[in-house]
């Protein structure tokens, strides 16, 4: 275990120190940290993925439909949020009516309504729209590609307009926070008139947030931290928070946070440093983690001139990493290997005639095959992070993968940039000048859903700036399959055209995969009540402190 070092924890561990300061002592306090590097975008729509919802998303706002994070045991499933119910137009497939929930108001005291909804639609949307924020646009609008507007039909009745059928967009929409538009006109009202006025309207209310959430921010401080407080009138009693006060400090180096926990400076910490597991459980700390809808893959360009473009190539790297190797010698067992986007029983599976082991002898059976020899080897590059949400431990990581390809005639490079950097860059594209000429990027993604495990990387239609297939793949099969799932609103037929969409794409050696987080956290033994769900996200409602 690497020794306690305080200059790693800058200023965020100091502000632990401080909190007598801003909390009553007799105040029940859950202090995390996180692996970001800042903290996230608290005003509505998160930056730094989806680390991003899970401390200032969920936390502090609400989204029409919401993940369910009961239980350990059942994959989360989507429940009703702030709308009641929901039904498709069966006459206009493209058109959505959704129900409210009645006597939900926000952190200020405005109520929830339609007008609402509208506002926060067209805060993303509408670039007419007087409180129209750029900013927000890229997180959110890749999130929920075919979303175009909105109409209140009356005070609890909303209609929402796609511009083609799209049976994921219940799904999509929980990645649309509620923020309250009574509030941002306040402080958009008493600001002088100028080109800036709104930017610095969104600014001011990232300062002084409010949604509907079960969490009200009492204290923010950039790049510091942020301290949430339970929110006693949430629409939703059993969701109430447990604990008093929430203290979110970003710590981007997995010994720092390390550290921090066994040192008693937080409670929580995100993704452990490996070899720190057995000195942090036989301190009595928890280890929490379990298999999570998640890939932790490379994502090829596809653009002219790439080696990725050569399928053999693209087999050769999936057959030649001994992903037990990585678990077992590396991560201390805390991921699951990864042979495709899901795994079998999933169905989505298929059957794909491609099996993705670990052969590195038909690896360089393959790469020979190509022309590439250990005398004529292949370079390409990657982009990735150093640390970031659900990047698991990249940089030892991807070390381990440049040393395990150099076996298969690949040289690596390694592009490491900061997280939220790479995030933004991942929207913009293989061909971005910001991708500094990487054939392959390192951003790891939630699979819990249709969309966000598949389509958005694989359909054409999907490359930046509208979505996430930053390689650029072009493949008409995949294209085909992705709109037969998006276009089928009876479950068993979506499931049908995804499991040969999944098979197509693992025949075809789409990515490079490599694992599935398990989400690992370490707690205090005093922390009780946490479910770790198996979801990329948690309710923190349940938890209680008992000193």
């Amino acid at each position: 275990m690497p020794k306690f070092n305080p200059s790693l924890l800058r200023g965020a561990a100091l502000a632990v120190l401080m909190l007598g300061s801003s909390a009553a002592s007799a105040e029940t306090v859950l202090r995390i940290a996180m692996t970001a590097a800042d903290i996230p975008r608290t005003l509505g729509q998160p930056d730094q993925g989806f680390e991003g919802n899970r401390f200032t998303g969920l936390t502090m706002y609400d989204a029409l439909t919401m993940w369910d994070l009961s239980s350990s045991d059942e994959a989360s499933t989507l429940i009703p949020g702030l709308a009641t119910e929901w039904a498709v137009d069966p006459q206009d497939n493209t058109r959505w009516t959704f129900t409210l929930r009645e006597g939900v108001t926000f952190h200020d005291g405005s109520p929830f309504n339609a007008e609402a909804v509208v506002w926060n639609v067209e805060k993303v949307l509408n670039e007419d729209a007087p409180h129209f924020d750029a900013s927000q646009v890229g997180v959110t609008a890749s999130r929920m590609p075919t979303l175009r507007s909105a109409e209140a039909l009356d005070e609890y009745t909303v209609v929402l307009v796609t511009s083609e059928p799209d049976s994921f967009l219940p799904i999509n929409l929980t990645n649309l926070f509620m923020a309250s538009p009574a509030h941002w006109q306040s402080i958009y009202d008493a600001l002088p008139e100028g080109e800036a006025r709104a930017a610095q309207a969104w600014e001011r209310f990232a300062a002084d947030a409010s949604g509907t959430g079960p969490w009200k921010m009492d204290a923010f401080v950039p790049r510091e931290r942020l301290e949430l407080v339970r929110n006693e009138e949430y629409w939703n009693a059993d969701r109430v928070p447990g604990v008093e006060r929430m203290v979110l400090l970003p710590m981007p180096e997995a010994n720092a946070r390390t550290a921090a926990l066994l040192s008693g400076q937080v409670d929580w910490i995100e993704a452990p440093a490996p070899d720190s597991i057995p000195q942090i459980e036989a301190r009595g700390f928890v280890i929490e983690a379990t298999e999570q809808p998640h890939i932790w893959p490379w994502q090829f360009s596809r653009l002219e001139g790439s080696p990725w473009n050569d399928i053999n190539v693209r087999k050769a790297a999936n057959l030649c990493i001994d992903r037990e190797g990585l678990r077992d010698g590396l991560l201390g067992g805390l991921m699951v290997p990864a042979t495709g986007f899901v795994e079998e029983g999933h169905p989505w599976r298929g059957n794909p005639e491609f099996q993705i082991t670990y052969d590195p002898d038909e690896a360089r059976r393959l790469m020979e095959e190509s022309g590439f020899s250990a005398t004529n080897r292949l370079r390409v590059k990657t982009q990735t992070s150093a640390s970031g949400s659900g990047q698991m431990q990249p940089l030892p990581m991807n070390e381990y993968m440049q040393q395990a390809l150099a076996e298969c005639y690949f040289d690596v490079e390694l592009d490491v940039i900061e997280w939220n950097t790479l995030f933004t860059n991942w929207r913009l594209g293989a061909d971005a000048p910001t991708a500094n000429g990487a054939h392959a990027t390192n951003v790891t993604a939630a699979t819990m859903d249709p969309f966000f495990a598949m389509v958005r990387f694989l359909h054409s239609e999907m490359a930046p700036p509208v979505s996430n297939n930053w390689g650029y793949i072009n493949e008409p099969l995949f294209d085909e399959l992705a709109d037969r799932a998006r276009t089928a609103f009876e479950p068993e037929a979506r499931d049908a055209a995804l499991a040969e969409l999944h098979q197509a794409a693992v025949d075809e050696a789409s990515f490079l995969f490599v694992a599935h987080d398990v989400g690992p956290r370490a707690l205090a033994p005093k922390i009780k009540g946490f479910v770790q769900p198996q979801s990329w996200f948690v309710d923190f409602s349940p938890i209680t402190i008992e000193e």
